[in-house]
């Protein structure tokens, strides 16, 4: 009986691992544009753990679990930072929900004053203002220069990342997104 028990988990983790592949094959399949720069790792890579601090307090990427986001890493004196926020904004105006959510973490010396001045001049009102001062999860995660964008699936592993700016209001930006949360929305 401990076979068959162990063969039916072993096809139904196959299975699954192929359904991710397969989602991620499309997805890359759609890349166009800026999304060309998006590089799909062949095999997920974990995440950082540490805190990040929040208006409230602390938070960290797993409190994420269960659905797509697409994680920016940016900087109030990041130039290219300002040029493509307001576009993380209608993307998680556009897809934002249970599936999906656009974090940003501004990493670095970043005073929550010039945070809000910032969103404030671009216009940005539904996006995060986390903030990672002492650059522990850049650290932890291999972030080097800003803007660094990365997606991390619903079981909380990086599968994705975009090193600069990019057109994240693009059809192909969201056509890729699309192909990673429709599949994970239909899984459940």
């Amino acid at each position: 009986m401990g076979i068959i028990r162990s063969s039916v988990l072993y096809m139904a983790l196959a299975l699954s691992a192929n359904t991710a592949f397969a989602d991620i094959e499309t997805a890359n399949s759609l890349r166009e544009g800026d999304m060309k720069k998006l590089v799909f790792h062949n095999d997920a890579r974990e995440i950082s753990d540490a805190a990040f601090v929040t208006k409230d307090g602390e938070g960290a990427l797993q409190d994420f679990a269960g659905k797509h986001i697409l994680l920016n890493f940016w900087a109030t004196w990041c130039a290219p930072c300002r040029k493509e926020m307001p576009m993380l904004s209608e993307l998680q105006t556009e897809l934002g929900g249970d599936n999906f959510e656009v974090v940003t973490i501004a990493t670095g010396r970043n005073l929550p004053p010039a945070i809000d001045k910032f969103f404030q001049d671009i216009g940005v009102e539904n996006l995060s203002k986390h903030r990672d001062p002492k650059m522990d999860i850049a650290r932890d995660m291999s972030v080097f220069g800003l803007p660094v964008t990365v997606i991390i699936d619903p079981e909380g592993n990086e599968i994705a990342r975009l090193q600069g700016d990019a057109d994240w209001s693009s059809d192909s930006a969201k056509a890729v997104l699309n192909a990673l949360i429709e599949t994970e929305a239909a899984d459940s």
